[in-house]
């Protein structure tokens, strides 16, 4: 049992009644009862605690009714305080997205006019408009027991963290195709390891759902579809909406498999499934605002196992530390806050790392003086864990998004020129030397112009082809193979980075700030 909790980082889904080869036997009321018995003896001895997901009856050669029962055991790994899993939200705008969170995260109905979604928003202009047009952070916890925890019973966000052994993270982005450079940066440099699509069941596939669809399955984010807003419309518009999205998702460049989520049983089966083959794309059908079906919502939240095992994290963790710059306050009486995601290594209070790289190339030294994760104080920050961290008096006008914090024996290759293997996904004209668009990789947001378009003059829709481009303002970090994207206008592209031409490592310098 230890080692499967270890290889499912902190979960395991164990079967009752079946055999090694797969064929349901089922056991008697009493053989189960044992069963389950010595199951939570072994559950305590590793410290974990134990759910029933579902039990069913089984058709045996035998008088006695038989059944077989799925069981989840959940224990929070030593190091950590939870586990965690990051979700982005997608979808077109108005389809209740920030509704849909609230509910969940609050605990309480919406009104039908959006009182749920008010806690999320960040600027007056988001609600006065109800648009979201900047990130935002919500969390939603798990007991070992498989209950919501969230903010109601008025609990705040440290007491979340306390008493959940599990954390959904969800990350509210835009909806607007105004956002559209927002939600890319949300989806490329946040990391999440799901995704969910919200449609409108009334108003069905409309404004950017494909767009958003199309840029999670560019970045190979495993995706669900929620279809909110059924208490507005008929039953007949809702199973419309549900057979436009199978058409959808059926499609030759999607190839994935919809599976409409009905029951429980359904919930349980597909957050299993979901995990293990990429494919499968379950699909809820609920209200935000009559509650209907929401409950099978938490049920996959509940189930739902990490995507990465534990042996790719270890091996992240034992890397240099590598911390990406996503966000940057400036909190009074703490100084300048950077918040992002820890890619690889561990990060420690009073850590001694550089950050970088500045215009002319160089990297400033600092020191890490406390960490925050979800909004709770926090000694260690591992591999993977988004979190914030207050550099005390560094100056905030040295920093910019898309910065990187390393460890100084690190020595990271910046340039200005980089070559990427790209598929143009569409464009208007053509696509050659000169023309200039803006990429996104990773946290890295900036303009770019092709400098050469090897083997070809000109690129059409639907091409491939390896292309050097030039940052106009200043050096990235960048690695090869990190996964791009790049837009300008209505024309768009996929593509990885192959290879870096680095700047010379002359230039490179370090500079020192004296620390209060």
């Amino acid at each position: 049992m230890k080692w499967r909790l270890q290889e499912g980082r902190g979960e395991a889904v164990y079967q009752i009644g079946v055999e090694d080869n797969g064929m349901l036997v089922g056991l008697s009321e009493e053989d189960m009862r044992a069963s389950l018995k010595t199951l939570h003896k072994l559950a305590e001895k590793v410290g974990a605690d134990i759910t029933v997901l579902r039990e069913r009856e089984v058709d045996y050669d035998s008088d006695v009714p038989r059944k077989i029962a799925e069981v989840l055991i959940r224990k929070v790994p030593d190091d950590q305080q939870f586990l965690d899993l990051r979700v982005a939200v997608l979808g077109n705008v108005d389809s209740g997205k920030s509704t849909l969170l609230g509910v969940l995260t609050q605990g309480e109905l919406d009104n039908g006019r959006g009182r749920a979604r008010l806690n999320l928003f960040r600027h007056l202009h988001e609600i006065q408009t109800g648009r979201t047009s900047s990130i935002s952070f919500e969390i939603l916890g798990f007991n070992s027991k498989g209950e919501v925890v969230n903010y109601s019973e008025s609990r705040t966000a440290e007491e979340i963290c306390e008493s959940a052994s599990k954390m959904i993270t969800f990350i509210d982005l835009a909806g607007h195709h105004k956002y559209l450079k927002t939600t890319i940066f949300g989806l490329t440099s946040y990391c999440p390891d799901f995704a969910m699509l919200v449609v409108s069941a009334n108003t069905g596939i409309a404004g950017t759902t494909r767009e958003h669809l199309g840029l999670a399955m560019a970045l190979k984010v495993p995706i669900f579809i929620v279809i909110s807003k059924v208490d507005l419309c008929t039953r007949a518009t809702v199973e419309r909406t549900v057979r436009q999205l199978e058409r959808v998702l059926k499609q030759p460049g999607c190839n994935k498999v919809p599976m409409v989520i009905g029951s429980n049983d359904d919930a349980v089966t597909a957050a299993q499934q979901f995990a293990q083959s990429p494919n499968i794309t379950p699909i809820f059908t609920l209200s935000s605002v009559s509650g209907e079906s929401l409950d099978l919502l938490k049920v996959f939240f509940n189930i739902i196992p990490p995507l990465s095992n534990s042996k790719a994290q270890e091996e992240l963790m034992q890397q240099l530390t590598e911390f990406q710059v996503d966000e940057i306050y400036t909190v009074p009486e703490v100084g300048t806050v950077v918040g992002g995601t820890l890619y690889s290594g561990i990060c420690r209070e009073g850590d001694h790392l550089v950050v970088g790289p500045t215009d002319s190339g160089q990297f400033h030294k600092l020191t890490i003086g406390s960490i925050q994760r979800n909004r709770s104080a926090c000694r260690v920050l591992r591999a993977g864990q988004a979190a914030t961290l207050a550099l005390g008096n560094f100056d905030r006008s040295l920093l910019r998004k898309g910065m990187v914090m390393v460890s100084p024996e690190m020595d990271p290759t910046i340039c200005w020129m980089f070559e990427a293997e790209i598929v143009l996904l569409f464009h208007a004209k053509t696509f050659h030397k000169g023309f200039q668009v803006t990429v996104h990789i990773g946290n890295v947001r900036q303009t770019a112009t092709v400098e050469a378009v090897y083997g070809k003059e000109e690129l059409r829709t639907g091409e491939k082809a390896v292309v050097l481009f030039k940052f106009i303002k200043h050096p990235e970090y960048l690695k090869v193979g990190a996964k791009l994207l790049f837009r300008e206008g209505v024309t768009k592209g996929i593509g990885h980075v192959t290879k870096l031409q680095p700047v010379a490592q002359g230039k490179m310098f370090f500079k020192k700030y004296a620390y209060m």
